[in-house]
């Protein structure tokens, strides 16, 4: 068997759902036909879209391909190969207009009624507009029954608790937290490989069909844990000045760990045998092992790489398993 001992460059997966926007094709220079460009899946082997190797030995083969073809151990580490799936999910998010207000299933409920897996996640807010507000978790403990009499009342959002946010706010969004992104917010998040949402309330708006979009009460209730989020509103780490630049831990679970950096000259990452690094760029340019690389590029680094080197003056996401 021939393991793979390059980098990868990942093309991303477009998604143009109704609140997107332009902000992912204006600033980060992102070229397709996809209009608007609600989301952009930097890193995803998922049955509604999988990353394509761009250059390289690999060129044009989907990553799914490329760990099927190595081998998932050697390729994922023995941390991510422990999983029945791909660990993790990871995407940029332009909200031009609200999301629809959902909660997601934890792995019980999924697997049972979704048959794949649940979907805990975080957000990094990248940018986001002067009034920007997401929602996160109620405003106090209700019951069940009160959540469901709140939907069909529609008295909703006067239960729910509504944050103001700002660049490098952390959400740490465990499974049954019933959330929201608000307009104006640009978000990077990693997540359980699952795209299970049930949609509790969403404006009163049509799709595309001109039809209401679904909602999934019952189901909703049935997952949703119904009070305030539990974790704060920040990293999990504190700053960190490191050869080269400064490193921040944004969040630490069962399921994925996720650094950021802020690169000034060049630092040194390594992957060993327990986990691959994905390598997404949230500003700046610099380069990755001598490859150029720029803001909104993506980067798979196999399991047992090694050392490797990313220079230049850039801000950086770095998930492992």
């Amino acid at each position: 068997m021939v393991i793979i001992m390059e980098i990868l460059k990942l093309k991303p997966v477009f998604k143009d759902y109704i609140w997107g926007g332009t902000r992912l094709r204006d600033d980060f220079g992102f070229e397709c036909d996809v209009e608007p460009i609600a989301e952009g899946w930097m890193l995803a082997c998922h049955k509604d879209g999988k990353s394509i190797i761009d250059g390289g030995k690999y060129d044009s083969l989907t990553l799914e391909e490329v760990i099927e073809k190595n081998g998932k151990e050697k390729i994922t580490g023995t941390n991510a190969s422990a999983f029945p799936y791909f660990p993790v999910l990871i995407k940029l998010i332009d909200a031009k207009d609200n999301l629809s207000i959902q909660v997601h299933p934890d792995n019980a409920y999924a697997e049972s009624v979704e048959h794949e897996f649940g979907k805990t996640e975080i957000w990094y807010v990248l940018d986001a507009a002067e009034n920007a507000q997401l929602i996160y978790g109620f405003k106090e403990k209700i019951s069940s029954q009160e959540f469901r009499k709140a939907i069909e009342n529609n008295t909703l959002l006067d239960v729910l608790n509504v944050v103001q946010v700002k660049k490098g706010d952390l959400f740490f969004i465990e499974a049954g937290t019933v959330h929201a992104i608000g307009k104006g917010a640009l978000i990077a998040e990693i997540q359980q490989n699952s795209n299970s949402t049930y949609r509790v309330y969403d404006y009163g708006r049509v799709g595309k069909d001109g039809k209401p979009r679904e909602l999934h009460i019952d189901k909703a209730v049935d997952v949703s844990v119904t009070e305030p989020a539990k974790y704060e509103i920040k990293p999990f780490g504190t700053l960190q000045e490191i050869p080269g630049g400064t490193k921040l831990l944004l969040t630490e679970c069962d399921l994925f760990t996720v650094h950021h950096y802020d690169v000034k000259t060049e630092i040194e990452l390594k992957t060993d045998e327990k986990s691959f690094h994905h390598i997404l760029v949230a500003n700046g340019s610099g380069k990755i092992n001598g490859t150029a690389f720029a803001k909104g590029d993506s980067f798979f680094v196999p399991a047992n790489f090694g050392n490797y080197k990313i220079s230049g003056n850039a801000e950086i996401l770095v998930t492992n398993i």
